[in-house]
């Protein structure tokens, strides 16, 4: 879990930000301390045999060794893999934040698109936007352990207020192998034909509004992001993710690199 110490340095003060080296949660300190210290004894058993267990024919081999060694480390260029696989690792991130479906552009395009003060019409309203968020939630529970906590079984996203009982009889009546997540949206594009023909919108040019370049776009991209952000989480996305060749030449190129120095 991301530690942060934000609040800690929210406003200025003496040394505010030189006190977050003493931190060690999150700190580089609490990550590296092993590695370093499996170095500092490596590092100080071979100075410790090169001082004073080794003759004078021993010593100059062994710093031939070292200036062999010290000119082939060269050869690696450790700024180009350590460039290349830091993109791959902040791109995917970066997709990731960016498939997370946000409600918002959605919201304004069915408060402007979809008329009505009357309790029928916030009714409509707010069905829409429950099913978008329940799209969302179905998913985020699936590769968010923190979202799943909060919403373990269907019963607590009912309780919620996510999905009705009579929902959730129709959700769990169709059976499917994989994850339901776009029978919301199904019932979203149902439920804005309906509310046109009841006149909560206004012409079949703002239902076309609604829903194709703008309302059914913004759907579909609230689904696409949806199953994007499934793909980025899982590794399953072509390019998406890490490949294991990746993480082996980065860590084979950096501890030999590492040993060699």
């Amino acid at each position: 879990m991301t530690v942060t110490y934000t609040a800690r340095v929210a406003n200025a003060r003496f040394c505010g930000f030189s006190k977050l080296l003493l931190a060690w949660k999150g700190s580089i300190y609490k990550v590296l301390y092993k590695e370093f210290l499996a170095f500092f004894a490596m590092y100080s058993a071979i100075s410790i045999t090169y001082r004073f267990f080794l003759d004078d024919d021993q010593k100059r081999y062994f710093e031939k060794l070292a200036i062999y060694c010290n000119h082939y480390a060269s050869l690696i260029p450790m700024s180009f893999v350590l460039g290349f696989y830091v993109t791959l690792v902040v791109n995917r991130w970066w997709s990731q934040y960016t498939s997370i479906p946000l409600p918002d552009r959605l919201m304004c395009v069915l408060s402007g698109g979809l008329h009505g003060n009357d309790e029928r019409g916030r009714l409509l309203r707010r069905t829409l936007m429950r099913y978008a968020s329940l799209s969302a939630l179905l998913i985020l529970r699936s590769v968010s352990t923190a979202v799943f906590k909060r919403f373990p079984t269907m019963d607590h996203v009912v309780e919620a207020g996510f999905m009705t009982r009579e929902e959730r009889k129709k959700f769990e009546g169709l059976h499917s192998p994989y994850n339901k997540y776009w029978i919301p949206c199904v019932w979203f594009t149902n439920l804005a034909a309906a509310a046109r023909c009841e006149g909560r919108i206004k012409d079949d040019h703002t239902l076309k509004l609604l829903l194709e370049p703008v309302g059914l776009k913004i759907v579909i991209i609230f689904s696409k992001r949806v199953n994007q952000l499934l793909c980025h989480l899982q590794g399953k996305q072509v390019g998406g993710g890490l490949r294991g060749v990746n993480c082996l030449v980065l860590f084979t190129s950096r501890k030999t690199n590492f040993g060699a120095c």
